[in-house]
């Protein structure tokens, strides 16, 4: 069996690495000549497909970042990855026949992006989800978003003050929701008042009450802010009592710059609903 990249001590899992790249990292003009050599003819045509110029520069620069990060993470040149997409749009590398050039038997890798933020996971023994949402965008949508949710969450959304502390409330759900469904491959297929969420007052998951044929005890989730008033969330299928560290990293890869490490929180309690 291919030994895997373990933790920071030598003995534990190997570590979830999360790229946080605002667009301004990426110069429009460069992230379209990198795009020119590194996006298969399904992403070009997708990427020539937008009306507005300022659409089509937010694909380019995620998916470069996608394929730069893939490059780093595999060894796998960018232009030479091979991305498939599940019926539901779920993106995935396909694997050499040989195995990644750097070990391990499977990749995971999720992307999310927000008006000039992108957020990309990188799990190599874990299904992962990632969000990423953007604090000022209003009340667009927001009373639509919280009519999705159960009922317990609507009512700990309605108990905030109305203005920022209520939408950011409905945010850290939405979050929390979406990068549960990106991890399971199901994305808005999956009813989002069919589990449900207890969140502390300031950051971090309490309990986790899942759909009917899932169970709370494999999932970890994060809250993050990786920077002011933009956040994200993330969740991992975990397997086994040692989860994995978390890095997160700034910026475009150009290189490898020191990350940020976080700790995949425990669940204070899990629960399946209806009990």
């Amino acid at each position: 069996m291919t030994s895997l990249p373990s933790g920071p001590d030598g003995t534990g899992p190997a570590p979830i690495h999360l790229w946080f790249c605002p667009n301004e990292d990426l110069a429009p003009g460069i992230a379209a000549t990198l795009a020119s050599y590194w996006l298969d003819e399904q992403e070009q045509e997708v990427a020539d497909g937008f009306l507005f110029e300022r659409d089509r520069s937010q694909y380019l620069i995620a998916h470069a970042l996608v394929r730069r990060v893939l490059a780093l993470e595999t060894g796998i040149p960018e232009a030479e990855a091979v991305i498939w997409r599940s019926s539901r749009g779920r993106p995935f590398l396909q694997l050499p026949s040989g195995g990644l050039p750097r070990g391990a038997d499977m990749l995971d890798f999720n992307l999310s992006h927000a008006r000039a933020y992108n957020l990309l996971g990188v799990s190599r023994e874990h299904r992962i989800g990632v969000d990423v949402e953007r604090m000022d965008r209003g009340d667009r949508g927001l009373e639509n978003i919280i009519t999705t949710f159960c009922a317990e969450e609507q009512d700990w959304i309605a108990r905030a003050a109305p203005g920022r502390s209520r939408d950011r409330r409905v945010l850290r759900l939405w979050t929390l929701k979406e990068a549960y469904s990106k991890a399971r491959g199901l994305g808005l297929a999956l009813p989002f008042d069919s589990f449900a969420f207890t969140l502390a007052e300031d950051e971090g998951v309490l309990s986790f009450q899942p759909p009917a044929d899932d169970s709370a005890e494999r999932w970890r989730f994060l809250e993050v802010e990786p920077v002011p008033e933009v956040l994200a969330a993330v969740a991992v299928e975990v397997a086994g009592p040692h989860p994995p560290a978390v890095h997160l990293h700034h910026g475009f890869p150009w290189g490898r710059a020191a990350p940020r490490r976080l700790v995949l929180p425990e669940l204070v309690g899990a629960s399946r609903r209806g009990r």
